[in-house]
Order: C-alpha cells, then sequence, then structure tokens
C-alpha cells in the first residue's frame, strides 16, 4: 500500500514497500529522515505525542526524553513534582525542548504538559499507578480501553520504546537497569539492556545502580552490541565505568568520550550506518556529591543482605534496596541522586544540541545524492539554465586553480531581515509593538562585510577569495551551503572550534521597511577560543594568500585590532595592495589600536610604507580613526611631522582652501582636516558621505602628472616643496552623488558601503594606471544599486562591467 507524503515547495514523498521515490530536492538524507522521523498518528488511542514535542521533533531541534518511574517510584509526592518541573527547566536552560514520558490514564504520554506532569506525579505511591517497562506497555494501555484507568511511570526500556516511536533519539536518567548479583541462579535482568540492544537511540546516565553486577552488566551490553563510553571529565588514558553513587567502579570503561560533541559525533555516525543498537554514555556523579567507594560498597552489601533475608525478589527487589541505602546513608544517597541526574539530564541536553547540529550539518552539506541506491531513485522538473561566464554557477563551489585579483579577508554574516506585517496597518500601527509576538515576514540571506565585497568583485568579473571563518552551529552550516549555491571559493573558509557562534545580523523593520531595532553578533571573527587555533588559523590563510598571490587585499575591521594588524603585514609580504573597510565607528578604532599596540614609536607603517594603500570610512567613522591614532599617540612623532610638512600646506589660510576644495560643513565638521592628518599613515582616503556624495583625500608622489595637469589642477590642495621623494603633493575633490534615490525606492542601506568599495577594487585590480578618481562615479552608482534592492550587493551591479571595462580600458590609454 503506498502513501504519498506532501513535503512542500514541489516536493513528494512516495513511499511503498519496496521503493522509496523522490521527485525533486537536493538532500536524500533530509527527506527519508524527515518522512521516517515520528511515527506516531494522531489518532492512535494508545500513545500521544504533544504539539510541542512532535513539532520539534520534525523541525530537528533538541529534544530530551525523561522517564517518570523515578517520579511515581523514587521521590515521595510533592518532592517528586518539584524534581520534575525543575529537569524540565534545566533541559529548556541548556537549549533543548524536554519530553517527559509517562502513562496516563491508561494513555502512553510523549511530552507531558504542566497539569499532566502534576496529575501523574500526584499518583505516586496508590495502588492504580504502575511501574511500566516494555513489557507493560500492552497491557497498561489495553485495559484502559476497556475502563481501568491505570497510571504509570515508565522505566528506562519502556521509555525508550515511546520515545523512539516519537522520534527521539536522547534520553537522560539517573541509572539504568543491569544485570543483577546472582543473575545466573535467578536469571534477574534487566529490560533496560536488552532495550539498549534493539533501539537506536543514546542514554546519559551515571551507569548502572552500584549494587548490581556490574562486570556483568557490561558484558551483557557488549553481547547486545550496545556501545559504552564514559565521559573522561578531564581525565587522560582509560578511565573507569562510574557507579552511579560514586565515580569509580572499578572497572574498565569500553570507551572514552571527552565531550558531548565527540559524543554526538558517535551517535550520529550509528545513526547514518546505521546501527541499530543502542548507545550508553555513563557521566560520572559530579565529585562533590560522590560517596566514597569503600563507603557505598559496605552499606550495598549491608541492603543486598536484608533485601535477601526479606525474600524480595524481581521487580520489587531495586526498591527494597534502594529504600535501604536511604535509610543506611541517612539520606546521602538521595542528595547524590539529585545532583547525578541534574547533571545527566543538563548533559544529555548538550550532546542533543550538538547532535541537532550534527544531523543539519548533514542535510546541508550533502547535496550529492546517491541515485545509484536501489531504494532511491530521483526525478527533478527543473533543468540548470545556463550562466553568465562572468558569474559563478551556484551549486559549483569554486576553488582557485590560478592566482586570484583579489582576497578579501573579512566577515561573512547570516542576516535575518524581519518585516512588520501586521494586515490593515494604519499610521499608528505601522511600528510592531513590545513585549509581544508580532506577524512578520522573516527573509533569511548571507551577508558580512567581507562575504559582500567578494560579491560585488565577482559581480564585476574579477576573480576574488574570501577568507573568514563561520561557527561550529547551525547557521555556520547554513552559511557554508549557502556561499558554495552562491559560487563563493569555500577554501578560505574555515570552521572554528566547538561552541562557537557565527556572525549574526538581525533587523527588525516597521512595515514601510524602515528599521526600528537591530542586533548583532559579530563576535566570531574578535575572539579566538585559544592561541593554538588562532595561530593555526592564521598560517593555514598565510599559506592560501603565498599561493594565490592577490594583487589587493581587502581587510574589514570586524577582526580583533592584533589579527587585523596581522592580515596586513601578510599582506605586504606577498606584495599585495593593501584596501580598509572600517565597518562602524566603534570598529574603525581596531586598526589604529591595533598598530599602537603593536609597533615602537620609531617602528609606524608611514608613507612610503604605509599601513594601508586605500580606506573608505564614512563620515563618523573617519573621525572615529583619526581619535583612534590620536589616543594611541600616532600622531606628532618626528617622521609624521616630516610627511606633513612635505605636504606643502600653508601654515595660515588652510581653511578658506579646504572650503573651496569640499564645502563649509565639512570643514567645520573637520573632515578635511582629519583626512590630511592621517594621510601618513593611509595615503589614499576615500570617504562616503552619503547624500552629499564622496571626498577623495589622496597623496600624489613627485612627478606625478596631475600635479601639472590643467584638469586636475582645482582638486590640488598643495603641492610640496622641500624637494622629498615621497610626497609630491595633495589631491583633494568633493563627488557630488551621481543619483539621490528618492526614500520610497531606498529599499535597504545594508551592504551599500560594501558594494562601493568593491566596484573600487574591481576597477584598480584591472590595471594598476587606473587612478581612484576615475572610478568613484561608478562605485557611487553600484552603491545606488543596492540601495534600491533587497539583496546585500544587487545583481544589476553585474551590469556596470562594461562600463567599469571602458573607463580602465580609457585611463590606461
Amino acid at each position: 500500500m503506498r502513501r504519498c507524503f506532501q513535503l512542500g515547495s514541489g516536493i513528494s514523498l512516495v513511499v511503498d514497500p519496496r521503493k522509496i521515490k523522490i521527485s525533486k530536492g537536493p538532500d536524500l538524507f533530509r527527506l527519508v529522515r524527515s518522512a521516517k522521523l515520528c511515527t506516531v498518528s494522531h489518532r492512535n488511542p494508545f500513545i500521544k505525542v504533544s504539539d510541542e514535542v512532535r513539532d520539534a521533533v520534525k523541525c530537528k531541534k533538541p529534544v530530551v526524553a525523561l522517564e517518570s518511574a523515578i517520579y511515581t517510584h523514587g521521590f515521595p509526592y510533592p518532592e517528586n513534582t518539584a524534581l520534575a518541573s525543575h529537569l524540565e527547566s534545566v533541559v529548556r536552560h541548556n537549549g533543548g525542548v524536554p519530553a517527559t514520558i509517562g502513562v496516563l490514564g491508561g494513555v502512553a504520554r510523549v511530552g507531558l504538559d504542566a497539569n499532566e506532569l502534576s496529575q501523574l506525579t500526584a499518583s505516586a505511591g496508590k495502588p492504580d499507578t504502575r511501574k511500566v517497562s516494555r513489557r507493560d506497555l500492552g497491557y497498561i494501555c489495553g485495559l484502559g480501553v476497556n475502563g481501568r484507568k491505570f497510571n504509570g511511570g515508565t522505566t528506562v526500556s519502556g521509555t525508550m520504546v515511546l520515545a523512539r516511536q516519537a522520534g527521539i533519539q536522547v534520553f537522560a536518567t539517573g541509572g539504568i537497569g543491569g544485570v543483577h548479583r546472582g543473575a545466573e541462579l535467578s536469571m534477574d535482568i534487566s529490560a533496560d539492556l536488552t532495550e539498549l540492544g534493539r533501539t537506536q537511540m543514546v542514554i546519559i546516565s551515571s551507569g548502572c545502580k552500584s549494587f548490581l553486577d556490574i562486570p556483568r552488566t557490561l558484558e551483557y551490553l557488549e553481547t547486545q552490541g550496545v556501545g559504552v563510553m564514559t565521559f573522561a571529565d578531564g581525565r587522560d588514558g582509560a578511565v573507569n565505568f562510574p557507579a552511579f553513587w560514586t565515580r569509580d567502579s572499578g572497572v574498565r570503561s569500553p570507551f572514552t568520550v571527552h565531550d558531548e560533541r565527540e559524543a554526538a559525533t558517535v551517535m550520529h555516525a550509528q545513526t547514518i550506518l546505521p546501527v541499530r543498537s543502542g548507545l550508553l554514555l555513563a557521566n560520572p556523579v559530579p565529585a562533590e556529591h560522590s560517596i566514597p567507594k569503600h563507603e557505598i560498597d559496605a552499606i550495598i552489601a549491608q541492603a543486598i543482605a536484608e533485601a535477601k533475608a526479606a525474600g524480595s525478589i524481581g521487580s520489587d527487589n531495586t526498591p527494597f534496596i534502594l529504600k535501604r541505602i536511604r535509610e543506611i546513608t541517612g539520606g546521602g544517597s538521595v542528595m547524590a541522586n539529585r545532583a547525578l541526574i541534574e547533571s545527566n539530564v543538563a548533559r544529555g541536553t548538550r550532546v542533543a544540541v550538538e547532535l541537532s547540529d550534527l544531523m543539519t550539518l548533514r542535510e546541508v552539506e550533502s547535496s550529492i545524492l546517491h541515485e545509484h541506491s536501489p531504494m532511491i531513485s530521483i526525478h527533478s522538473r527543473t533543468s540548470s539554465a545556463g550562466k553568465s561566464s562572468t558569474t559563478p554557477s551556484r551549486g559549483q563551489p569554486r576553488h582557485p586553480r590560478e592566482p586570484v585579483q583579489v582576497v578579501v579577508a573579512g566577515s561573512l554574516a547570516m542576516d535575518l531581515s524581519c518585516d512588520f506585517d501586521a494586515p490593515n496597518t494604519t499610521p499608528e500601527t505601522i511600528e510592531p509593538q513590545n513585549h509581544t509576538s508580532n506577524p512578520a515576514i522573516i527573509k533569511q540571506s548571507l551577508g558580512g562585510v567581507g562575504r559582500n565585497i567578494t560579491t560585488a568583485l565577482h559581480l564585476l568579473g574579477v576573480s576574488a577569495q574570501l577568507y573568514s571563518k563561520v561557527g561550529s552551529d547551525l547557521a555556520g552550516s547554513t552559511a557554508l551551503k549557502m556561499a558554495e549555491d552562491q559560487g563563493l571559493i569555500l577554501s578560505g573558509l574555515v570552521r572554528s572550534g566547538n561552541h562557537t557562534r557565527t556572525a549574526q545580523y538581525v533587523a527588525v523593520n516597521d512595515a514601510r521597511k524602515d528599521l526600528v531595532l537591530a542586533m548583532a553578533d559579530m563576535s566570531l571573527l574578535q575572539t579566538w577560543p585559544n592561541d593554538h587555533e588562532r595561530e593555526s588559523k592564521l598560517t593555514e590563510w598565510r599559506k592560501m594568500l603565498a599561493s594565490t598571490k592577490p594583487k589587493w587585499l581587502v581587510t574589514d575591521a570586524n577582526w580583533d585590532p592584533s589579527t587585523l594588524v596581522r592580515w596586513l603585514g601578510e599582506g605586504r609580504k606577498v606584495g599585495a595592495k593593501l584596501a580598509f573597510e572600517p565597518v562602524s565607528t566603534a570598529k574603525s578604532k581596531g586598526l589604529f589600536a591595533g598598530i599602537a599596540a603593536s609597533r615602537s614609536s620609531n617602528d609606524l607603517p608611514m608613507l612610503p610604507n604605509a599601513v594601508v594603500d586605500v580606506a573608505t570610512p564614512n563620515a563618523l567613522e573617519l573621525i572615529s580613526m583619526y581619535e583612534a591614532a590620536q589616543n594611541g599617540g600616532l600622531l606628532g612623532g618626528e617622521d609624521w611631522f616630516h610627511i606633513i610638512d612635505s605636504i606643502g600646506l600653508s601654515s595660515s589660510g588652510s581653511r578658506n582652501k579646504f572650503i573651496s576644495l569640499t564645502n563649509a560643513a565639512l570643514t567645520d565638521q573637520g573632515i578635511p582636516q582629519r583626512s590630511i592628518q592621517l594621510l601618513p599613515f593611509i595615503p589614499c582616503i576615500v570617504t562616503t558621505l552619503g547624500s552629499q556624495g564622496v571626498m577623495l583625500t589622496q597623496v600624489l608622489p613627485p612627478g606625478d602628472d596631475r600635479l601639472t595637469s590643467l584638469e586636475a589642477a582645482p582638486y590640488i590642495l598643495s603641492r610640496s616643496t622641500n624637494g622629498n621623494n615621497v610626497v609630491g603633493g595633495v589631491y583633494m575633490r568633493l563627488f557630488p552623488p551621481v543619483e539621490r534615490a528618492p526614500k520610497e525606492e531606498i529599499v535597504s542601506v545594508n551592504g551599500v558601503g560594501d558594494t562601493f568599495l568593491g566596484a573600487l577594487i574591481a576597477g584598480l585590480s584591472q590595471s594598476p594606471s587606473c587612478q581612484v578618481e576615475d572610478l568613484i562615479d561608478i562605485a557611487q552608482t553600484a552603491s545606488v544599486y543596492t540601495l534600491r534592492s533587497m539583496e546585500a550587493v544587487s545583481p544589476e551591479v553585474s551590469s556596470l562591467q562594461a562600463v567599469l571595462a571602458n573607463g580602465v580600458r580609457s585611463t590606461a590609454l
């Protein structure tokens, strides 16, 4: 019998006993997994999965199963209620979705809500509240149909059965059952062990109860094909398996993992292989709550002897022994129990988060379907259209096989644009409301200053490569996939270490698409997990930089100051010209802060060996850069004064000259004056002024034709007269805007400055003889295209290729 699942976006999944057939879609793993994750129908009378859990599983969020036998048969009421609520909070605090599992009124429930959880915990100790293992599920739920409504706390095995049906892969508990002492005669072996052998799930526990036969339990798990691993917790070499209340059982653990990422990787591999048995992750009780082994061994021996004398066997044996251990320790075992279960739930949630990331990474990155699989046939209704020879084909990642013209070292970020979308908006209701949820149209795109500049260069026909890093999170996986789809060269993109966040920018706009609020998390390029990773990544990039031999290296200010200065130094070593994008008023300070921290006063990067060749700040960023240089003690030294003197400005009357070349408003703000004082470090400063246009301030070398050209004469601020061989004069020019876009046509200012710099460097990289002033209007035009576009860099920029080529060619002639 065939069944058809509509998966959206034109994708359908047709399932029969022999074959799965996919019509359209790049990812086998995602489609097959999403079709089988939750197998519990809404109409199933015996199992109810909460909407929260069902939706979380469908969206592949980290879901953690929690058992309920500890509430019905472990802790008394109301202490059990408080514990149940607390453990769910622990899951949420660590980034997961809790799914407490139990039986209520004869119906198995996955994801008890607060009221249901209260009902179940309140029923602890009552005759109709049972302990429910795998074997009991049919009996308890079946009798419920006939009117005998039992409640039940699910054991490890019972919880695993139900959790797996709901598509949950991670289960955190206190301790599992095992092989009882004397099992060679009693055959008392917990169903937890056989369940682990046939259910693909990872359990995080503090091993098994200390009073069990731990060596035989591990042997039995090996026979069942269950992988057993213990968290090293900083210990080197092989470690011992824990024994619930104590960290060390004296029995060697089969395997060791060092952190949650490693554990999730093992589970992920087990899923993909696939191996149908489960995994046991042993998490030792926190050291401060561990009972010394010799103490707990003596207490257990006494409790077991009393249980044997009392004739306690079967399912009654464990509760009897636990009760006596609690009494003998004066409640100490209960405190340890609470501590270990909380620790296991927290750690289990972190494993679930890592596993969720890995599963999503697999989906994002496995764009190649295995069409030879006997279970899969692929049918696509789309065909590849021809691509422009100047634009990289989407879906085909590019790798540098020859030198590139430009390398961009900067940020790659995920951008989210949230446009308020309330129906029937009025002038009074045009903005989203605070402190509540608002309807919106949310769009995700790839952004980041470095990425935007690289994209602009590609659109203008320049071979460029982005050097950046992304985090180990889901956003990083998505960013890499989107970069691949957009044809960016991927070899310069590296993933940072565990638990790092990819740069992200979230903009909340009103109904007119005007910005209301923005949140930016750009710390990835500002911080490094450790010095080893920093040096390792920089060494890797340095080798690639040496092999690509770019004409230009463009850096943005998202790097920390020290790394930014390192980038500029590496660029100089390979003979590249250097460009700098300041990004923001705060981050623009990083350039001179890094120079001040890394250089002595006698070794400052000034003309003729300037720190960068071109910078493109806006007016506020220029002021911020000037203040950083001043505060760092970089202005006023002997070498600096020598270059300023060489510029040849008159000691009086300069203000009128500045006004004649720019305007009074800019001069009153000190924009041209500050530009002059930064020229020893940056000989070409292109200051973007929004609706006022662009101000160019640049040093002309001695003998430059423009110093004597009639065409350039109106823009010559000064000519040097002291006979130096570095500065011939200064060219200063205010370019009016090429176009003032009407407000109603402005879609977004995001990426406008990045597009400007990309177009500028595109022209400079294609012809060494091309002058900056010849490219300003072309760069402004590209910026206006982006101003009218939803994209961070407008695709229309590509239409300027011919204009740029003609401009470069005419300049060369």
